[in-house]
């Protein structure tokens, strides 16, 4: 199945909101491509968060840069995009981007964090990225959806929200 939305859009959140599962579901449903950010890393702050330390940033801006330039109308980039500012960035790079943002309590992210294998972001980064959070503003091009809904529910109401 295939719905009729067109990219560039990032879907964005703070560590366990479900970004890669939201991100592939939605490429799924939509025939886009999606593009996990955290493979845009420079080893460097991947290396930083696997030993907990917080990214600054100036670590972050190449790294912003490289989703931006990364993003087209046939794209789907899963990425923190913690701050407007950020978000302002990826947008000069990418033209018109449509933010899907994950919320979620504290505790669900942690719990969810806590059971996931293989992803190199400790719990103890949670807090620091909540701190950092500027959830989007009503001026900004943006779906918020709760994770406390199933996948399922999130991809209906991010392609109704898009169609």
């Amino acid at each position: 199945m295939s719905d009729r939305v067109t990219g560039p859009i990032v879907v964005m959140g703070v560590s366990g909101c479900g970004k890669t599962t939201i991100g592939e579901m939605l490429a799924e449903r939509t025939g886009l491509t999606y593009i996990d950010g955290d493979a845009l890393h420079p080893q460097d702050n991947i290396d930083k968060m696997a030993e907990g330390v917080p990214l600054v940033d100036s670590d972050r801006w190449p790294w912003l840069e490289r989703v931006g330039q990364e993003l087209d109308a046939d794209t789907i980039i899963g990425c923190s995009a913690l701050k407007r500012i950020y978000r302002e960035l990826i947008r000069r790079k990418a033209g018109d981007v449509v933010f899907v943002y994950l919320r979620g309590a504290r505790e669900t992210l942690i719990d969810r964090m806590e059971h996931r294998d293989r992803h190199f972001m400790p719990v103890d980064l949670l807090d620091s990225q909540l701190a950092t959070l500027e959830e989007p503003g009503a001026d900004e091009r943006a779906v918020t959806v709760d994770i406390e809904l199933s996948p399922d529910q999130i991809i209906d109401r991010v392609v109704a929200a898009l169609t």
